[in-house]
Formats: C-alpha cells, structure tokens, sequence
C-alpha cells in the first residue's frame, strides 16, 4: 500500500514542468535483458497456458477488457519494461555455469543460490548477493519480473499492478533511510522521480489534505480533530521521539539472522546501547505507544487509518518499529515522496539490471513445481516442463542455498512432504493473512480536468472499522506526473480496495463466466462511487476498463487466496528471520521481518543476502553505504 504525498502539478504537463525532479546519482545503462525462458505463440495459447504476454495480460489477468478506444500506440518516453521479449543477456552465456540463452532451451545448470521468486524481497536479495560475488539465479513464474510490483501495457496504458506510493527513492548514495534505495545504492543504480509532498483524504466529517512535513501535519490534526486532538498528537510525538533515535541508530542493512549480527551491530556503540533501550517498544505493537496519550476519537481513528496503509493492520496489531520510521521521516524537515518516472517498473529494471552487470541471471515463465532436498537440506529447485533432453525434468541446483521470495502458505506448498517438521508446517499453514484486492485500472480522458489535481488520493468511507471489507479505498492518478504511461490528452488511474477484500466472496467462480462477471461489477461499485468524488464525471470520461480480483492475484502472483500478507499481530508474535528449520532453505518477502510493505521487502531481501554473505563482505557493504 503507501502511506503520505503530493506536490501541485498541472494535470497533463510534461514531466519536469512545475515538478521537482530527482536526479539519479550516475547515469545508468540502458535496461538490461532479461533471459526469456518461454516462448508463447499465439494469444489463445497464452491465454490456455496463463502465459499470456503483455498485449494479452488484460484477457488472460482481467477476464474482461471494457473500451471504447482504439489500440494506440504509447509516445516516445523514458519508460522500458525488461520482459521476456527484451534482446539478449547482458551477462555471456559462454560460461557453463549459467543457463542457455536460447527460448527453448534445457535450463537446467548449477549456481550458487538460487531465489524463487522476483518480487522487491527476492530481486533485493538477489542484487545484494550477486554483488558480494555469488552466482545468483532468480526463478519467476511470470512473463514480468516485479510481483506485485510489475507493470503491464493496455492500448498504450502502462499501468501498475501494485505499489505506487514510495518515499526515500531520490538523493544521492547514502541519503536515504529506506533499504530499497539502499540496495539501488549498493549495486550502482537509481531512479529518476518526480517529488512531490501531499495526498487528499476523503473522511466521513470532511475532505483534507496530508503534507508531509511536522507542522504542517500538525496542523491539518488540529484543523480536523480540534485542540484535544493537536495536545494528544504532540504528546505522542514526545512518546515517540527516543523511539524514532532509536531505530535510525541501527538500520536495517546491519541485520543478520546468525550470530554474526553481534559484530555488525557492535559498529553502532552508543546507538545499539539506545536502541536496546527501546527494543522491547519497538518490537511491540504501536498500541502500547499510542494508548498511554491518546484517547481522542478523531485522533485514534486517524492513526489506525495511517496503520492500515502501512501494514494492512490497525494500531494494535501494527509493529511499532514501521511507525517509529515513519516518525522520523516526516519529523526529518527533508521528507519528500518520490513517483519513479516510468512507474514502479522502472524500479524493477534498475533491480535486475544491478543482479545482471554482477553475474546474475533472472529467469521469466520459469515456474518452480518444487524446492529439492538432497541429504535433509536444500539442494535447488525442480521447474515446471520438460525440454531437458530425454524429457527428464529441469533441475536448478544451488551450492549454498535456496531462498523463497514466495508466500510462507506458497513456500510450505513448494516443500516435499517430510522436508521440514510438521509442527512447523503447520504453524506456517496456519498463519493469519490480510484480505485481498479488487482493483480498477481505467483510461480516461483528461481534457478539461482542474489543473490542480493531486496523484494520490485515499477514501474512508467510515471513520473506524478500517480493515472492514471496502470501507477504504487507495485512488492513483500517476499520469499527473508521468503522462507518457498513457496517450496524449488521456489520463490513467488506478483505485484499488486496500487490502480489504475477503477471498472467500470469490472462491470457486471461474474466470470468464457470467457470475464472475457480475461479481466484478457488483464489487467494484464502491471503487467507481470514491472515484467518483475525485472526478465527479469519471464513468463518462472512461474509454478502457480493467477490474482485478483476488482470482487476478492469486493466479498471476501465485499469492495464496489473493492475499496482501502475513496478518501477525504485534501483539502475539513476530514475523519471522531468514532462517528455516531446513538447513539451506532462507525465505525473504513480506512473510518474513519486517513485515509488509515495499521497504520492509526490501528490507528482507537485505538480512537474507547479508546472512549468507561472509561477515567482512557484509561490513565492507555497510562501509559503501555509509552506514
């Protein structure tokens, strides 16, 4: 989800007017390719093997294309997608060791580790790795790599499927806080943004706008919940303040999960002796933070709302760590939130090109029917499909380790029976999960539109209840900043239920028939009614329209029940390490520490790298980041 911003821009400038612009640190390479692993024919084809390629992601992911316009094709711009279309490896393919570059090749080889899985947590630990000098291959079942953060292209759309929100992307190498900025940093990448600092809130009592920045933050409280509210806020701040030194005093890229993490984090003194002084606050829930000073309604709802764009979970059950950095930033008088020009895509390619000029490779339509265990531990991974020859299966083996990008519920099911104790599979099975999703991915005209329109925009629809099932709806319109993801004189939005969607109103339809059609419509009424108090004439300006469903996530995500994540409370438990019970098999993602949202992923990518990288590699890491 996201979690604060937006700087006024007119409505259909070109990027650079009226923007502030980030500039990347060094100009990087063009993207680099990406290994197409599968070759898909025709659109029936890909619509029967769900290999579709971007021209069919709509059919085969939506179900339903709604549209009045034409194919057309997208302006000249800064955007390109690594794909499995892309040319060829960047890295040679003379060495034995790597896979064959060829479409329909035997992918079978050996390599150092192997990553299952290319969202933000896998392609984070796979850049990190391939940088301290591990062989690296990063296996996706999708034709795009990202996860929840790829992008695909409707009629000149360039639409995300997921994040839209970030923060901390811009500066140069060592400025930032977030881990996802810092792996760009490690590995020589970055991405160029526009920056902006408001977004627009609808509420039950009034409609307001959030500045990212202390005062006027403060402001806005007392403007919306009165004095009481304003004291209670300040005296949060006050409660949260030695929280705040605390976690910026021990980053993220200094965690490990083995022992080696006393040596790294002894590089701190004083600020790992004030952060273990708060650890057990930290580590709680927000809750026993926000309970001491605050009982104003408006207030508590207020910061249960900004918990739940953050992790999917209200006050009590969010880990207040996320809110402890929240806090800081927006206290740093430097706060800005940063749209990557080209859309969350752009972040993926810098990504893959930091694993790719380090050795590595990422392999699409590459879909792991099964993690290998050889003599009780991880030994690599079995791919679905037969071309290697005699049509015996295609195996990837790893030398040190496995690691799975995939869901903890995914990850279990990728395990042969026996491989890992039972009472952990089970305690994994039975982890608690966030809704899902009903997303709305629409062209729309923009002519005549205010030139003030803002980018982000967040609708609740009570002021409680939040995790309620469409009571809070996100609203993105990126083309404010970016028009070349849509054609002249057209706008793209995309409004997505956040993270509230029960699977269980879903299970058993089958895609493409009448009552999965319904469905969608009847689903996405409260996404056109928030819409519709952005841009009153909304239903009139749409030419295409694309509905997702927790189906969508659950099938091009491989995402059990479509879901957001892990719903483990900060109250009973915590999300867990790198490690498993399976000797060589680590897990990265959102169903590990931190926890969900793109720089906790991010984050996980950077523990599971460094726990498996030697401790002097790592400390000279910390050492290039400046930390």
């Amino acid at each position: 989800m996201w979690a604060a911003g937006s700087q006024r821009a007119p409505a259909c400038a070109a990027p650079g007017s009226n923007i502030k612009r980030s500039q990347p640190a060094a100009a990087a390479p063009p993207p680099a390719a990406v290994l197409p692993c599968q070759s898909v024919s025709s659109g029936a084809q890909a619509c029967r093997t769900g290999l579709a390629g971007p021209k069919q992601h709509c059919g085969a992911a939506y179900g339903r294309v709604s549209s009045s316009a034409g194919a057309s094709a997208r302006p000249a711009g800064r955007r390109q997608v690594a794909t499995a279309a892309a040319a060829a490896p960047a890295a040679s393919t003379d060495d034995p060791e790597l896979p064959p570059a060829s479409s329909s090749g035997d992918r079978s080889h050996e390599t150092d580790i192997v990553i299952i899985g290319s969202g933000i947590g896998g392609l984070c630990c796979a850049a990190l790795l391939a940088r301290y000098g591990y062989r690296v291959t990063v296996v996706e079942s999708h034709y795009h790599a990202g996860g929840a953060a790829h992008s695909f292209e409707v009629q000149g759309f360039h639409f995300d499927a997921g994040p839209s929100f970030f923060a901390g992307l811009s500066g140069p190498p060592g400025s930032s806080t977030n881990p996802l900025k810092q792996v760009l940093d490690a590995v020589g990448e970055s991405v160029e943004c526009a920056q902006y600092k408001k977004w627009v809130v609808y509420s039950p009592s009034g409609t307001f706008e959030c500045v990212c920045d202390a005062e006027a933050y403060a402001d806005n409280i007392r403007r919306m919940g009165g004095e009481e509210a304003l004291r209670q806020w300040r005296a949060l701040e006050e409660r949260m303040a030695p929280l705040q030194a605390g976690a910026a005093l021990f980053p993220a890229a200094a965690i490990r999960g083995d022992p080696g993490i006393v040596l790294t984090a002894g590089r701190y003194g004083p600020g790992l002796l004030q952060a273990g002084l708060v650890a057990n606050k930290l580590t709680g829930p927000f809750s026993a933070v926000v309970d001491e000073v605050v009982t104003d309604p408006w207030l508590r709802g207020f910061l249960d709302l900004e918990c739940f764009i953050l992790s999917g979970m209200t006050v009590k059950d969010t880990i207040c760590a996320e809110m402890a950095y929240m806090f800081l930033e927006r206290n740093s008088g430097h706060s800005t939130i940063d749209f990557p020009f080209g859309g969350s895509s752009t972040i993926v390619d810098a990504l893959v090109r930091g694993i790719q000029k380090h050795g590595g490779r990422v392999l699409l339509r590459s879909h792991v029917d099964e993690i290998v265990v050889e003599g009780s531990r991880a030994a690599g991974v079995r791919l679905r499909g037969n071309r290697a020859p005699g049509g015996r299966p295609e195996v990837i083996r790893a030398r040190k380790a496995v690691v799975s990008n995939a869901s903890v519920w995914d990850t279990q099911r990728l395990l042969p029976e026996g491989a890992v104790p039972a009472s952990f599979r089970q305690q994994s099975l039975d982890t608690p999960r966030t809704g899902s999703f009903v997303h709305l991915h629409l062209g729309v005209d923009a002519t005549g539109l205010p030139q003030g329109l803002e980018m982000h925009h967040l609708v609740a629809n009570r002021w409680s209840d939040f995790e309620a099932p469409q009571n809070v709806i996100n609203i993105c319109i990126p083309t404010v900043y970016d028009p070349s993801l849509a054609p002249p004189g057209k706008h793209l939005v995309h409004a997505y239920t956040a993270g509230n969607e029960p699977y269980e109103v879903w299970e058993g339809l089958q895609r493409g028939s009448k009552e999965y059609q319904a469905m969608k419509e009847e689903r996405a009424k409260p996404l056109w009614a928030a819409l519709e108090r952005v841009i009153p004439d909304i239903r009139e300006r749409t030419s295409l329209t694309l509905v997702g469903t927790p189906l969508t996530h659950e099938r091009f995500l491989r995402r059990y029940k479509g879901t957001y994540g892990p719903a483990i409370s900060a109250r009973t438990g915590s999300f867990p390490g790198p490690s498993t019970p399976l000797p060589r098999l680590y897990r990265c993602g959102d169903s590990c520490q931190p926890g969900i949202g793109v720089p906790a992923a991010a984050a996980s990518g950077m523990i599971a790298a460094n726990t498996l990288a030697p401790l002097w590699s790592h400390w000279q890491l910390l050492d290039a980041l400046g930390l």
